[in-house]
């Protein structure tokens, strides 16, 4: 081959020169850009103080992402130009939280605020973890808790948001879900302008903080949709959660959404093995709350700066009230006050409860009341039979959202309020509570109101309806005296006596299908009705019998939707035991009574193994209720009503018909263990406990072979008792149980 000649080499190496140096300048070039770039946003979007127009912004917006597209490869996942890059997604995938997202408990007057610090006071006491704090307990005096520095926040009306960032690089956010494991929100959330997508360290980092929409865009976005003649949105809270689970990250940009971040639950250095290594804009770890919110800001994040340091609960006092006052004259919403202890280190000690830290509450603001007069009073019939009367109301706004019916929860509760149709009353809505009759203006009465009283029969069936009965209970010296020695308690409920009454059928399959039984999407209310009144659907097994012929014809079913509903039929056939037996709507069956007969199922079917929705069939029926109650947290009603369900031939004949369609039962196999250090041992619970949560106490308890019991009875072998135990300890010593603390458990596993 003839060889090219010298000058075209000189050439080509000249031009790869020049292709190189006009890529070390791109880079030079874009690395500055982003940087300016970002210093704009952090200035407009977390100080508010923009110090050049949009037209600047927008300009270097510009060249930024043209010398990327030239230079693919020098496009960075933190810059700037990658806010709303995001791919549109088909869903949500399900994310683990690295660290366990809490809820604070609320309190709501003075009083309760009271108790609480009364008994934040009582832990720090005794803590043996605190021992050693004498800056915090004047040099270790057990009862010198005057010292207690709270910090006050406000709380603001969003959705809260998990950033986690590696090597101070923005890689995931996450909505809270259930605490454990939430949804991944990475392309929606990076189109929030004051959330970095690099922090100013380099450092691993878990933050959390709230999302939230202005009151002003909100203003903005329902004048557009308007002028489209599309219905308007009710509140910001609404749509900012909204946005955050859109599938297209445009929508979300769109928005204008904004947050705040409030809180560090991880910090480490994903390029040293000790976060002292890395040189932070912060002399140390924070050791306060006050602290953290300060690094959080020399990070990069947004910080509200409305926070106060009290010394005591009427500094907290004084510093909610003022923004009782004022909380409507912001940009945003604001429901309450976060009040947390200052110290991380009494943070750490005191830890958390099942389900709430232990050292922080929340303040709420008194839940919004309005008035309205009652239309109508209506009755609902549910799924176990309850008849639950429900006021219709003239159409009125509380707390964002239009109003039109409120629960009177029943009979009792309606003659306490002496309520009546006509009547000007006062309802409340907090959140996302389900509005109530808390108030009849009675002065404003003309004379014409009607006084309700509650149907003999069932609204619907046309069948008996009764109060049941609870338990007897003797009755008083006075009444023995007149011939009677004890009565019923009845319950607060009516209920219709007809277990095939339409209302109540309706309601099982809407609870059958529902997120926590068989999670069919595209089975709502309104379909579940449609299909039950065209003779479709009348038990649970119907629904997996459902054809593209049956649901074709109907109305409301377009090809499209009823491919999606029979895929998701399809689906929800594999169901994990705990969910199935929820599904069922076995009456004192909810999701803690399933979870406790799948974690225990040996104790009631002995050397028997479940292990489909036949054997289901085969075994469940013969267990009696002696057999359920040696579930340690199965009481009699639940146990009566397991034993009554599947004893009942029509609904074993069900589930035969469900397994021939293809539903299959998922249980979980416990680990196997030979050396089970609390083998056969009944455990009770009392008290507060200071180092597990009760949840982490039952789950140790059975997987090294134990039981939990609600109750003290002389087979119980340990009660373990915390802080402030109650009945049950007390019973313990009468009946000479034995009474351990949280040490003594621990050498025990």
């Amino acid at each position: 081959m003839q060889k090219a000649p010298w000058a075209f080499f000189v050439l080509l190496t000249f031009l790869r020169y020049n292709r190189i140096m006009e890529k070390n300048q791109a880079k030079i070039r874009i690395e500055k850009l982003s940087r300016e770039i970002n210093k704009i946003r952090y200035q407009y979007h977390v100080l508010d103080k923009p110090d050049v127009t949009d037209e600047v912004y927008d300009s270097l917006t510009r060249e930024l992402r043209e010398l990327e597209h030239e230079y693919p490869e020098l496009l960075q996942p933190d810059s700037p130009t990658q806010r709303i890059g995001g791919k549109v997604q088909e869903k949500f995938q399900k994310v683990k939280h690295r660290i366990r997202q809490w809820s604070f408990d609320d309190v709501f007057d003075f009083s309760e605020l009271q108790k609480w610090e009364e008994k934040v006071k009582r832990l720090v006491e005794k803590s043996p973890l605190l021992s050693g704090v004498p800056d915090i307990l004047s040099q270790g005096e057990r009862r010198n808790t005057k010292k207690l520095e709270y910090i006050c926040e406000i709380k603001i009306d969003g959705l809260k948001i998990i950033l986690n960032y590696k090597n101070g690089i923005f890689v995931q956010g996450a909505t809270r879900g259930d605490g454990l494991v939430g949804e991944d929100a990475t392309e929606n959330i990076k189109t929030i302008y004051s959330v970095p997508l690099k922090l100013s360290v380099p450092v691993d980092l878990v933050a959390v903080g709230e999302c939230w929409l202005s009151k002003s865009e909100l203003e903005r976005i329902n004048n557009v949709r308007k002028k489209q003649s599309e219905p308007l949105f009710a509140n910001s809270r609404n749509v900012a959660a909204g946005s955050i689970r859109q599938l297209d990250p445009k929508v979300a940009a769109s928005r204008k959404l904004d947050s705040f971040v409030y809180d560090i639950d991880y910090i480490g250095n994903g390029s040293s093995t000790s976060i002292m290594e890395v040189e932070l804009p912060f002399p140390q770890i924070p050791q306060t709350q006050l602290e953290e919110l300060e690094l959080l800001e020399k990070l990069g994040f947004k910080v509200n700066r409305e926070r106060k340091l009290c010394k005591n609960i009427e500094e907290i006092q004084k510093f909610y009230d003022s923004w009782k006052n004022r909380k409507d004259k912001e940009d945003y919403g604001i429901d309450g006050v976060v009040i947390k202890i200052n110290s991380k280190k009494i943070q750490d000690a005191l830890g958390y409860t099942g389900k709430s830290p232990r050292w922080g509450v929340a303040y709420k603001f008194p839940a919004e009341k309005v008035t309205t007069v009652i239309e109508d009073i209506k009755i609902q019939v549910g799924r176990t039979g309850a008849l639950t009367p429900v006021a219709h109301l003239r159409p009125v706004v509380v707390a964002g959202s239009t109003v039109s019916r409120a629960t009177l929860h029943n009979e009792d509760e309606i003659n306490r309020l002496d309520t009546r149709i006509g009547d000007t009353v006062v309802i409340r809505k907090a959140g996302d509570v389900i509005p109530e009759v808390v108030e009849v203006l009675k002065d404003l009465r003309t004379g014409e109101e009607i006084k309700f009283k509650m149907p003999t029969v069932c609204p619907i069936c046309g069948s008996a309806v009764e109060r049941e009965s609870l338990e007897v209970r003797p009755l008083s010296i006075k009444a023995t005296k007149r011939g009677r020695t004890s009565e019923a308690d009845l319950s607060a409920a009516t209920y219709c006596k007809n277990k095939k009454c339409f209302a109540q059928e309706k309601e099982k399959i809407i609870h059958f299908v529902s997120k926590k039984g068989f999670n069919i999407d595209g089975l709502g209310e309104r379909i579940v009705e449609q299909l039950m009144n065209e003779g479709l659907v009348s038990n649970f097994s119907d629904i997996f019998e459902l054809t593209k012929g049956d649901l074709e014809p109907l109305e409301r079913f377009a090809e499209k939707s009823v491919e999606n509903l029979l895929g998701a039929i399809e689906k929800s056939k594999k169901i994990a035991l705990p969910k199935f037996l929820f599904a069922l709507g076995i009456r004192h069956t909810g999701e803690e009574t399933a979870v406790l007969v799948n974690r225990n199922l040996q104790l009631v079917i002995r050397d028997k193994k479940i292990n489909s929705l036949g054997d289901i069939i085969n075994y469940f029926p013969k267990i009696r209720i002696e057999d359920w109650l040696n579930i340690k947290g199965i009481g009699e009603k639940s146990a009566e009503s397991l034993v009554e369900w599947f004893g009942n031939q029509e609904n074993i004949e069900v589930l035969e018909k469900m397994e021939k369609l293809g539903v299959e039962i998922v249980v979980d196999k416990e680990e196997k263990n030979g050396n089970k250090k609390l083998e056969n041992l009944t455990f009770v619970l009392t008290g507060e406990l200071e180092n597990f949560t009760r949840d982490a106490v039952k789950d140790i308890i059975r997987k090294e072979g134990g039981s939990v019991s609600g109750s003290v009875s002389r087979k119980t072998d340990y009660v373990l008792a915390g802080e402030n135990p109650g009945s049950k300890f007390d019973k313990a010593k009468e009946l000479g149980v034995k009474i351990i603390g949280e040490e003594e458990f621990k050498k025990m596993i």
